[in-house]
């Protein structure tokens, strides 16, 4: 049985390297698409993970007006404690002093020509479930504003936007990966069918010596299976090269929180040779299927 496996790779071999350029074509292609598979993957699953996290800091800031009395702001934050939509202890107090030192530390420019606090007190109330802040602004805000209270804000808006930033990248990143997969599908069953064409002749003379159907079709699966997984493993490599990279630079420019991280590597390469050897089998199974009558 392994000599007869060892023949059927020498077979593949030499049929892959009769068909060079078609070869190259098809593993170049496999390599893209798993390049641009490994890459939305990362980059989709570090999305989600940092989206998560931005949803999971919602928060409602009720701001007061400088003149807002304490009886008033003490009023409202038992009012939110009884809310069914606040998280258990999620009305924190923020003193205008501690509003004002932070924007001095955060945002510099904002305070350096202002001679003095402008801010009054907060309370930043934060929601069960994130998908409930607008139900929480809205409980707030209607019919009106509290007593002492100047604006309400949350940050749904900036949910929004970085949702539909990652949707966008999601969706470009999905019908590219999916046009380079179709077209590595093709290439590879294009492949195997010039494959079976020249050695047509070859193939009859084997049936006619009493060849299997499973030693005639053995060597033409095994050439888009390793054309899947070359186009597989090179991806991997190049994925390497472009972590070690690029990686030292972009990391600076993202969140450095460790809740927010991608899938682990190795994962990512897993999936990757996963799917160049599916892609290689169903290329040159359907070829087969469609092209090789033995």
């Amino acid at each position: 049985m392994s000599g007869r496996f060892r023949l059927l790779i020498s077979e593949a071999w030499r049929s892959l390297g009769a068909n060079i350029s078609t070869t190259v074509a098809a593993t170049l292609t496999v390599l893209i698409g798993m390049f641009l598979l490994g890459l939305f993957i990362a980059l989709g699953t570090w999305t989600l993970s940092w989206s998560n996290h931005v949803k999971n800091e919602l928060v409602v800031k009720v701001n007061f007006k400088q003149s807002a009395t304490p009886a008033q702001e003490n009023a409202l934050a038992r009012k939110l404690n009884q809310s069914s939509l606040v998280k258990p202890d999620g009305v924190k107090f923020v003193s205008k002093q501690q509003g004002w030192e932070y924007m001095k530390k955060h945002y510099p420019q904002m305070a350096e020509n202002v001679p003095s606090n402008p801010l009054g007190d907060r309370l930043d109330v934060t929601p069960v479930r994130a998908e409930e802040v607008d139900a929480l602004y809205n409980s707030i805000v209607t019919p009106t504003k509290p007593p002492g209270v100047d604006t309400v804000t949350d940050g749904k808006q900036i949910s929004h936007r970085i949702l539909r930033v990652a949707h966008a990248i999601e969706i470009v990143f999905t019908l590219a990966t999916l046009v380079l997969i179709v077209a590595s599908v093709l290439l590879i069953s294009n492949t195997i069918r010039l494959s079976i064409f020249s050695r047509r002749r070859e193939i009859e003379v084997m049936k006619l010596v009493g060849a299997t159907n499973w030693f005639v079709r053995g060597p033409f699966m095994l050439e888009g299976l390793l054309t899947g997984i070359a186009g597989a493993l090179l991806s991997i490599f190049f994925l390497i090269i472009g972590k070690a990279v690029a990686l030292p630079a972009i990391l600076p420019h993202l969140s450095t929180d460790p809740e927010v991280h991608a899938w682990p590597f190795p994962v990512v390469a897993l999936i990757l040779l996963a799917m160049g050897l599916g892609l290689g089998a169903v290329g040159s199974g359907v070829t087969i299927r469609r092209f090789l009558r033995v």
